[in-house]
């Protein structure tokens, strides 16, 4: 008799559990802007730079442990050089680049996601300098009770597909070797909280 209350609290518990974790992995989250993470290194024959770019703002959507829905906003006037070059941020922000003056900001937003094995592969639509191209890039999923964190691979965009024509070979056939890679390296890791009535 005991042993068959036993059996019958675990199965019990095991279904109270699964219940808990529907309930608490679905809902709107909020970027918490300030502990996300979005990353660029970009390439040249001679070298390479890399930094970071914040998030403005954004939200993810979640039902039944998968990601239904959601949009990133970056301020682009936040990029920063790792290594603090001045020159090199305000070349950036210029119409060589990003045009920050006219697009202000760049936005990302999610149209569908697929698990693959342990990770996801999170599609949505790329916007940079006002034109939009679907990217799908692979990615993990933590979720508890009231947060979640988004965590990208690394991987790549091309900047041409943006207009983004400085020292590119897509648009100049006589460059040689002072060209700049079109394929720039894009990491994010997203961290987000249960949004609170």
């Amino acid at each position: 008799m005991k042993k068959t209350r036993l059996i019958v609290f675990s199965i019990a518990f095991a279904a109270f559990t699964f219940m808990s974790q529907a309930l608490y992995s679905q809902g709107n989250f909020n970027v918490d802007v300030e502990n996300s993470n979005l990353n660029w290194k970009g390439y040249k024959p001679t070298g390479t730079h890399n930094g970071i770019i914040t998030l403005a703002s954004g939200d993810i959507v979640l039902k039944d442990n998968k990601i239904t829905g959601g949009n990133f906003v970056t301020d682009m006037s936040t990029i920063k050089d790792a290594d603090g070059s001045a020159k090199l941020e305000g070349h950036l922000k210029s119409e060589d680049f990003f045009e920050i003056a006219v697009f202000p900001i760049s936005k990302f937003e999610i149209t569908e996601t697929e698990n693959k094995g342990e990770k996801i592969q999170v599609t949505g639509n790329m916007t940079i300098k006002g034109i939009s191209k679907q990217i799908t890039f692979p990615a993990t999923l933590i979720v508890n009770e009231d947060a979640l964190v988004l965590t990208s691979d690394t991987f790549q965009i091309n900047r041409a597909d943006f207009n983004v024509k400085f020292k590119s070979k897509s648009f100049f056939n006589d460059l040689k070797d002072k060209f700049l890679n079109d394929e720039f390296d894009f990491q994010v890791t997203i961290m987000a909280k249960k949004y609170q009535l």
